[in-house]
């Protein structure tokens, strides 16, 4: 196969596909695009690690330097793709160059949300997705620096755990009624709540961001946080973390299918047969959860590189993989298998007070998903029973000194 596969986006999901694709044989001409100036990187160091100061960037590079050389891969890299002309298979980039395509796959990935309120171009205001946010972030960072954190899901509590153990003040501002309110059970919540409060962060909820206002001592940067019920807080920082948006204004220029997301089939192939997407861009049909969905996750964009590169190889691969995550806050791993979509019933294994213990999520007994604090036991049996679709007895589920895989209902 001597065709042209161009991949856009320089993350996870375009390096995986890249490689995947030469280990199964291909020896075509292999283009990956990116915006960014750094070669495909690690995101999840960047909340803990690097912000810390504790990772040099070299440590973040998904691949050492010689490995493109190595397996012929021309990377691109500070451009960005303006078009697609679908009809002649080509790329517009940014500096007027057009590249030629046999097949493409779009790895635009996702950007971090912006808090649109008045006041957010203010100095100080920051979100963080990439190597360059957090090179900002850290030219101001220092201890004893109020910080104040918008949102309070993953990002928000793992720069939150970073900048308290920096020795900064830290408040975190969350507009729902518990942290982590999207992901977990009310129980979870409450022991990363009382986690984080025992270390000297501040966590609001139920506090709306209504905007930002400049020092009085520097007109341009941001100073004060103000909220929705009126009250205040002083910020030397602010780090909004509250979510993302899938980078899919490539596709809709085109005219390809999007869905919260760029659309995918069941083998990550987009509405044009030319075309797949991989990665926190896009969204696919689960069979195993019954929807279309859109994952952020290193895990997803890997599985879904090797997805689609399984499939130009010629192969009729579906994508349908229980997905996987974790989230590193102080000395505490939080490890979750699968999805609580529509769960009925909360189990709960192990006491929390124990800072060791799992959540489990279940509908009509069956194993939808689980959240495993400092309990790695519990997350590695849990991707088989949830991949098997076991139903397991809630009593026994409920006895940390059984274990996860002889809680099944026999069959």
């Amino acid at each position: 196969m001597n065709d042209t596969i161009v991949m856009i986006g320089g993350g996870q999901a375009s390096i995986q596909t890249a490689e995947h694709l030469r280990r199964g044989g291909f020896s075509g001409q292999l283009v990956i695009i990116g915006e960014e100036s750094h070669p495909a990187y690690q995101r999840p160091p960047l909340s803990k690690k690097f912000l810390a100061g504790e990772l040099p960037v070299e440590r973040l590079w998904l691949k050492a330097p010689a490995f493109y050389d190595t397996a012929h891969i021309e990377l691109r890299l500070g451009l960005h793709a303006d078009a697609l002309r679908r009809e002649s298979r080509e790329v517009m980039l940014s500096n007027g160059e057009t590249i030629h395509y046999d097949y493409l796959v779009l790895a635009t990935g996702a950007a971090a949300r912006h808090a649109l309120v008045p006041g957010h171009d203010l100095a100080g205001v920051h979100t963080l997705r990439s190597i360059a946010d957090v090179d900002r972030i850290r030219a101001s960072l220092t201890a004893g620096q109020r910080v104040v954190i918008v949102g309070g899901g993953y990002i928000g509590l793992e720069v939150a755990a970073t900048c308290r153990t920096l020795g900064c003040e830290v408040d975190v501002l969350e507009m729902t009624d518990r942290i982590m309110n999207r992901v977990v059970a009310p129980e979870v919540s409450a022991f990363f709540a009382a986690e984080h409060r025992g270390k000297g962060v501040r966590i609001h909820t139920n506090t709306t961001v209504s905007g930002f206002t400049a020092a009085s001592s520097d007109p341009g940067r941001v100073g004060v946080v103000h909220t929705m019920s009126g009250e205040t807080f002083a910020a030397d920082l602010v780090i909004v973390g509250i979510g993302v948006t899938p980078n899919i204004g490539l596709a809709v220029a085109a005219g390809l299918a999007c869905e919260n997301g760029i659309a995918v089939d069941e083998y990550c192939r987009t509405s044009d047969p030319r075309i797949y997407a991989a990665g926190d861009c896009c969204s696919h049909p689960s069979a195993r959860y019954g929807r279309r969905i859109r994952l952020e996750s290193v895990d997803n964009a890997f599985e879904q590189s090797k997805t689609v590169a399984a499939n130009l190889l010629g192969g009729h691969v579906p994508h349908d993989k229980v997905p996987w995550f974790w989230s590193d806050q102080y000395d505490i791993k939080l490890l979750i298998v699968g999805l609580n979509f529509d769960y009925d019933q909360v189990v709960m294994r192990g006491d929390p007070a124990q800072r060791s213990f799992s959540c489990c999520y279940l509908k009509h007994g069956e194993l939808l998903a689980i959240d495993c604090v400092n309990n790695s036991k519990d997350y590695m049996a849990a991707k088989a029973l949830i991949a098997n679709r076991a139903t397991c007895d809630a009593e026994r589920l409920a006895d940390p000194a059984i274990a996860l895989k002889d809680t099944v209902h026999a069959t």
